[in-house]
């Protein structure tokens, strides 16, 4: 008689065939799964897409007020992932509020941003204010809003409030708007085409305008990526055109860099500009889907974006890629490209190991073609007035055309179209209006947190890609934040360098210790100098990384340039 215990091999192989009915761990209520339900909508038949996940945590972010542990196992199940993988996802970006069931959400959240150019203005002392006057909602510090022009910048939920003061910010609390306001001043779909927009869109992508032709322009012109490293673009698209496709594209509009804010200010004015380069890029790389990926705090931003791109697609000029604006999270690393590329996938934003290079294995495992907005903002005026007018701008033996993002303390901050190669006291006297009132220029930092920091004695060298590596800084993404004689040096190194111990993601070693470890030497009234440089040394030479790389700029400059501010003679 057959044993009634015994499975054949057969059935045994048939069950592990079949998928358990579900996930392991806690299991999601009925009516958790079905307020999930109700906001990201029922699966597709195919289930719900995995590179979607940030996607629907923003969701519920949003309408709960927080991620509650319940929503997060719901989303879990219905997404066919465990319950540890959206939690590690959830819990590796800022503005996701983890919650547990048993808590309440805040009514509202105030950030008020600490960063350099904000705490010059005072965002010290506001924070305590709001703290003690807003007793009822979450009032936080947190790292650069995107808005140095505007210092002190604050967060109302999801509404930027500019020059923030404690009756501004009380008073947007008790009214806070639950319809955004539209942007006054930008140059809508209608107005753009009016004025000849896409034109030039349509010929690249009808091949009536030379795909070869468009690339020589770039390179002619000398136009590089303006989202801080620089590659020549025209290159960049060669690489990726030669490559096999499909062929994808990540626009980098995250824009995390302390002082920096060009981008918002260009794409809150003439989102259409930038739009049509995306689509002469896509077309002449032989893009198939492009992926816009914006930073969170650019909420005013992202809604006209959402709209004019709605407006496009009805009313195409031409046949369009598959084009997903994806939103940010609250993490400075995802303006790295790699960075950014797992944060669009769903994942956390960890930079990958290179090689391999995102132009032949980047997003989704197909070769990209990653920008800067400010990158493609320039492409339909170089096509049209060609390479030679842009490159005839320059000055200092420069070629080209900059914009400047300046802060601190300048009469009139603001993005400053000038040419390449102008120097910072060129830029303050010709540009800014000259320094703010009762002001003396002491210092500056020519590339945000990470450029370095130079001494007002050097600030008649040219502002450009390769004319301040000598002097141990670089200019980035040309956040210029000016510094005078009523600040410190040593007080802006610790700023940043606490900025990078806050958004260093973590997978490395070099960059998570050293900036901690840093940020605490740096405190002290005498430095560590010998320390403080192995520090240096080892997140330089060790980081997987730009953040960790670049990180100890700041304290090598100070070293350098200003070591009378940290114990030692000058």
């Amino acid at each position: 008689m057959a044993n009634p215990t015994h499975i054949g091999l057969d059935q045994v192989r048939q069950q592990l065939r079949q998928p358990r009915a579900q996930l392991k761990g806690r299991q999601a209520s009925d009516e958790a799964r079905a307020q999930v339900q109700a906001l990201i909508g029922p699966a597709p038949a195919h289930g719900h897409r995995r590179d979607l996940l940030i996607e629907h945590l923003h969701v519920l972010n949003d309408h709960f007020q927080g991620l509650f542990e319940r929503h997060i196992v719901a989303l879990a199940a219905e997404m066919r992932l465990s319950v540890v993988e959206v939690f590690e996802v959830a819990s590796f970006y800022h503005h996701f509020e983890i919650l547990q069931d048993t808590e309440t959400a805040p009514r509202t959240t105030v950030r008020v941003c600490d960063s350099l150019s904000c705490s010059l203005a005072g965002s010290d002392t506001l924070l305590r204010q709001l703290q003690n006057d807003l007793l009822d909602v979450k009032v936080v510090p947190v790292p650069c809003l995107g808005r140095c022009e505007q210092a002190p910048a604050v967060q109302v939920g999801q509404q930027a409030v500019a020059q923030a003061t404690a009756e501004t910010v009380v008073h947007r609390v008790a009214h806070q708007q639950t319809t955004p306001q539209p942007l006054p001043d930008t140059i809508r779909l209608d107005a753009y085409r009016a004025a000849g927009g896409y034109q030039l869109a349509r010929q690249v992508a009808e091949g009536l305008k030379d795909h070869a032709s468009v690339i020589q322009c770039l390179e002619s012109s000398g136009l590089r990526g303006l989202g801080g490293a620089g590659f020549p673009a025209g290159r960049k698209w060669r690489i990726v055109r030669s490559q096999p496709g499909p062929r994808l594209m990540a626009v980098n509009i995250d824009e995390g860099e302390p002082g920096t804010f060009k981008d918002r200010t260009c794409l809150e004015a003439d989102p259409h500009r930038f739009l049509e380069g995306m689509l002469i890029a896509a077309a002449v790389v032989g893009v198939e889907a492009v992926y816009i990926y914006l930073r969170d705090e650019y909420h005013e931003a992202r809604l006209m974006l959402t709209e004019e791109l709605a407006a496009l697609q009805q009313n195409p000029p031409c046949a369009l890629p598959r084009i997903e604006l994806r939103r940010g999270a609250g993490a400075y690393i995802c303006g790295e490209e790699s960075a950014m590329i797992e944060s669009i996938e769903g994942k956390r934003g960890e930079p990958r190991l290179r090689p391999p290079y995102i132009a032949e294995v980047g997003l989704f495992g197909r070769p990209t073609l990653e920008h800067n907005f400010e990158t493609l903002y320039w492409v339909r005026e170089l096509l049209e007035q060609g390479a030679e007018s842009f490159a005839s701008h320059g000055r200092h033996g420069r070629q080209g055309l900059r914009r400047f993002s300046v802060s601190g303390r300048v009469r009139e901050p603001g993005v400053k179209l000038a040419p390449a190669g102008i120097t910072l006291r060129e830029l303050i006297d010709e540009h800014c209006g000259g320094m703010a009132e009762g002001h003396t220029l002491y210092a500056y930092l020519p590339g945000g947190a990470s450029g370095g920091i130079l001494p007002a004695r050097l600030a008649d060298v040219p502002l450009d890609f390769d004319t301040l590596q000598p002097h141990g800084c670089f200019i980035g993404s040309a956040a210029v934040m000016v510094l005078s004689e009523s600040d410190s040096a040593r007080a802006a190194a610790l700023n940043v360098m606490r900025f990078f111990a806050h958004e260093s993601c973590g997978q490395c070693t070099p960059c998570r210790v050293g900036t901690d470890k840093a940020a605490q030497l740096m405190a002290a009234e005498v430095w560590d100098a010998d320390t403080l440089q192995d520090l240096a040394q080892v997140m330089a030479d060790a980081s997987i990384c730009g953040l960790g790389q670049a990180a100890p700029n700041p304290i090598r400059c100070v070293l350098q340039y200003f070591p009378q501010e940290v114990g030692f003679p000058s």
